[in-house]
């Protein structure tokens, strides 16, 4: 990403919209789309697993999972308001001591990063201008799993997604929303080494789990020092 993009996506997902997403997290729990992806990941989640959270937001998907069978996670974002949002409500949880978070592009800092049994992607994807270099880095960042949300591609789907992209536009913003075909993502994940476990769909998201397939595993990289 420009470092023109990496501010836009600062000040799209900044404090009040962080705050505004964990009250809602409280109230009602997590979305719809990110229960049906935590649901598909919680049934294969073997204990002790290592997640990363890529894009992980207030961190709703490793706040889940680190309460049944997982042990750790390391979450990365862009959103350095997101992240300090997120170290917050894991401290509340009592889950500090097994999160590890990282501010920066999670492309630019992948190779610092170890492979994990799970990588989740929640509405990442059509975040990042670039799908197939994000899409490839995190599914060879996992030995397990793979869960990613992202857009349909449907005529309404679509008609959102230009309506959002030009109201950016008007604001002189180049945060952009980009509607990547669901196929070349499941191309790449193929290319991975992956396999599709299962697909839910709501009326304008996808949420797709993949699981490494047997033969293509990638070893476990430990590293000195997390950036």
């Amino acid at each position: 990403m420009t470092c023109c993009q990496v501010d836009d996506i600062g000040r799209q997902f900044d404090r009040a919209n962080a705050n505004k997403e964990l009250r809602r997290l409280r109230r009602r729990g997590p979305a719809s789309y990110t229960r049906l992806l935590i649901d598909a990941l919680s049934r294969d989640l073997v204990d002790g697993a290592r997640l990363l959270d890529i894009g992980g937001g207030v961190g709703t998907i490793h706040h889940f999972l680190l309460d049944s069978a997982a042990r750790e996670a390391i979450h990365v974002d862009i959103s350095d308001s997101y992240l300090e949002v997120a170290r917050e409500e894991a401290t509340r949880r009592g889950h500090s001591g097994q999160v590890t978070f990282i501010h920066g592009d999670f492309v630019a800092v992948a190779s610092q990063l170890p492979t994990v049994d799970v990588v989740t992607l929640d509405r990442v994807i059509c975040c990042y201008p670039d799908m197939h270099a994000l899409v490839d880095a995190a599914a060879r960042k996992t030995t397990r799993l793979f869960g990613a949300v992202y857009p349909r591609e449907t005529w309404w789907v679509r008609i959102v997604v230009v309506c959002i992209n030009v109201l950016r536009r008007l604001k002189r913003s180049t945060f952009r929303m980009y509607l990547h075909a669901p196929a070349a993502i499941a191309a790449t994940l193929r290319d991975a080494g992956l396999v599709r476990s299962s697909l839910h769909r709501t009326l304008f998201w996808e949420i797709a789990v993949y699981r490494r397939e047997s033969g293509a595993h990638y070893p476990r990289r430990l590293v000195e020092q997390l950036p």
